[in-house]
């Protein structure tokens, strides 16, 4: 089996259709075995195989399972032989954007998940599915039932099957859009709850349309990586924007007489009082779609021609993060973990909302808990759940604000502390006592740097002996977005882009630079697609402390800093730029209170 024999489809880009795609098939069934094909392959040894079939003899297990679990091969390695092996037909990647929605509608999306199983296509006598495991006959059996018609099996990966059923199922029920012509008849009922448990792509024609609204707003915010939804009443329309990638992006327009109906949905789902419009409100839902369960927190807030709404969407199923996994440089990886694994002291971490402050000190905090360390947190709210970690909410409406459960928090003998936000000099003075009474203690602040982030504790009326003695670094973060691979394009940059930069032509020698392209497939059109870190770590030594006892000038600490080895949120992001990864464009917008730059 020669890699010519075996190719990937181009990409979805290309927009392939089946009729063109490249496909593994073989005219005569193959009679070797899996681990001869392999060898053959040139993907696994001899020796590995002789290995794998003398603990199949002992634990009778399938021989592709064996070889998979104990690295020899990977899955895809293992499929392309069985396809091989099967005379099937087998596709690292499925075109999905030519794969008929009307397809599943008579398949729940349960059923397709369960046994990894989509069909892909249709002729006149036969409906083309994409499986997994190409063994499993018993799902094909009730598929044939459900169509009534033939079944011809492709081979795919297990996770691109499960991309695809996702991405189908969403444009059959990408309700959004679907509803707003419903949305002209009378009948526009809002007194149904929404089922926590139930995935919002198995939502029903038979829904009311205010229903199927809100449902495929939410379904497709997750679909589109969404962070938030903004929901805004104008004279003359609502207009519904979602923030993608840290930008505000437009994406329907809602006539205006539905502004209510549509808010008293979300109201109710969100548990809020629906009879009171007059004041703000807060609330929190939560959803499955896709397979993920979405926690949002959810902000109304009265306007003059109606209630504004912000829903913060929040993937629980992905979970924390690990520290390596935050784009941390390896010099700012290294320092960073040695100051999170002291005994005691103040480790900051600041940036303006939404700059992954919070999920930077949770990577740490994971990072460091172990079964022999006591750590308790006091946030608001507890985005994610972190095992064997102590995690208390604070609830304003009851008295229990960060400063109360600090106190109380000090009494569970914890040896890390988190508090998720110091907003104020009370919550700043018990974070600095608790530091110098054997705590690690972990917080965030809103500022723009680490130099200002002393001047801030100064502001709350902290003495600087009281933040020289304690505080051992702050890490201040932002996002940047990530040029798309696929679309993104090499430029040569203007004199005035480098000089912002603090960068010449010499310092870009034998490197490339690209920048945006026009949009594509992959990144919906925008040119970028996620967002990744970049990071100003401070460290306060002994010259670092004089120099804040002798001045309290930003400009002046952070000077120092610079002196002592610090890389600046700037230098952060041109290293981006330089690996290709961001574009300048970027880099000089989230850096612009970097001011040194440009000394």
């Amino acid at each position: 089996m020669s890699d010519s024999e075996i190719k990937d489809p181009p990409p979805e880009g290309e927009s392939p259709k089946w009729s063109n795609l490249p496909t593994v098939s073989f005219r005569k069934l193959q009679r070797k075995t899996l681990g001869q094909i392999l060898v053959e392959s040139n993907a696994l040894s001899e020796e590995a195989l002789h290995s794998a079939l003398a603990q199949q003899e002992e634990t009778k297990g399938k021989i592709g399972e064996i070889l998979v679990e104990n690295d020899l091969i990977t899955e895809e390695d293992m499929l392309r032989a069985l396809a091989y092996q099967l005379d099937l037909p087998y596709y690292a990647r499925l075109p999905v954007n030519d794969i008929d929605p009307s397809l599943v509608d008579s398949i729940p999306i349960q059923f397709c998940r369960d046994n990894k199983i989509l069909p892909v296509a249709r002729d006149d006598f036969n409906v083309t599915v994409a499986v997994a495991d190409p063994l499993n006959i018993f799902p094909l059996d009730d598929l044939r039932l459900i169509l009534s018609t033939n079944i011809n099996m492709i081979v795919s990966p297990p996770a691109v099957i499960e991309n695809s059923i996702n991405r189908v199922y969403e444009r059959s029920n990408d309700a959004s859009q679907k509803v707003l012509d419903d949305l002209n008849q009378p009948e526009l009922g809002a007194d149904d709850d929404l089922e926590e448990t139930r995935d919002l792509l198995e939502s029903t024609d038979d829904e009311k349309p205010i229903i199927r609204l809100v449902n495929g707003l939410l379904a497709r915010a997750v679909k589109e990586r969404a962070s938030d939804i903004h929901i805004e009443p104008y004279e003359n329309e609502i207009m519904v924007r979602f923030r993608i990638d840290g930008t505000l992006q437009d994406k329907m327009q809602v006539p205006r007489r539905h502004a209510s109906t549509m808010a008293t949905r979300i109201k109710i789902i969100g548990k809020l009082n629906i009879a009171e419009k007059r004041v703000p409100q807060d609330g929190r839902i939560s959803f499955r779609v896709a397979g993920k369960d979405i926690d949002v927190r959810l902000s109304v807030l009265p306007t003059s021609h109606g209630e504004r709404i912000v829903m913060r969407l929040l993937d629980k199923s992905s979970g924390a993060k690990r520290l390596v996994d935050m784009g941390l440089s390896q010099e700012i990886y290294e320092q960073w973990v040695h100051l999170i694994e002291q005994s005691h002291g103040i480790v900051l971490v600041t940036g303006p909302t939404g700059s992954g402050k919070t999920t930077l000190l949770y990577a740490s905090l994971m990072h460091i808990n172990t079964t022999d360390i006591n750590i308790v947190t006091i946030e608001d709210p507890v985005e994610y759940q972190l095992a064997g970690v102590g995690q208390v909410e604070v609830k304003e409406k009851i008295g229990l604000t960060f400063m109360e459960g600090l106190r109380s928090i000090l009494r569970q003998d914890p040896d890390v502390i988190m508090i998720g936000e110091i907003r104020d000099g009370e919550t700043a003075g018990i974070a600095i006592q608790s530091s110098m009474t054997g705590h690690l203690v972990f917080s965030t602040l809103h500022t723009n740097d680490t130099s200002s982030t002393v001047t801030r504790f100064l502001d709350l009326g902290i003495q600087p002996f009281q933040v020289s003695t304690s505080v051992l670094g702050i890490m201040a973060t932002r996002l940047v977005r990530k040029l798309c691979t696929n679309c993104r394009e090499q430029y040569d940059p203007l004199d005035g882009e480098l000089k912002l930069m603090n960068m010449n032509r010499e310092d870009l020698a034998g490197k490339k630079i690209y920048r945006a392209g026009d949009g594509c497939e992959e990144c919906r059109g925008i040119g970028y697609n996620g967002r990744m870190g970049i990071h100003e770590l401070m460290i306060l030594d002994d010259e670092i402390r004089e120099t804040l006892m002798a001045s309290q000038d930003s400009n002046k600490i952070k000077k120092k800093s610079i002196e002592r080895g610090m890389k600046t949120l700037r230098d952060s992001a041109m290293q981006k730029v330089v690996a290709g990864l961001t574009s300048l464009e970027e880099a000089i917008a989230n850096t612009q209170t970097d001011d040194l730059g440009h000394m």
